[in-house]
């Protein structure tokens, strides 16, 4: 049997999880960059926050950069 090996609910939910990855990474980041100069946590708890903010930027962007447009 030839064609796809994942079905397309199976290929929306490894999409779904790749994207909620790439944000906590990101988020991840920030709380792990600000480690480095000894924050209060509400400064750690910021950071984070604003690096998942970030991550979620990034992916938007990336997804609609990479959209296949129709022909």
């Amino acid at each position: 049997m030839v064609g796809p090996s994942l079905s397309d609910d199976e290929r929306d939910a490894a999409s779904f999880r790749l994207k909620l990855f790439f944000v906590l990474l990101v988020g991840a980041s920030g709380g792990l960059i600000a480690l480095q100069v000894d924050p209060t946590p509400v400064e750690l708890g910021l950071s984070i926050l604003g690096g998942l903010l970030l991550g979620w930027l990034l992916l938007v962007f990336l997804v609609r950069s990479f959209r296949q447009e129709p022909r």
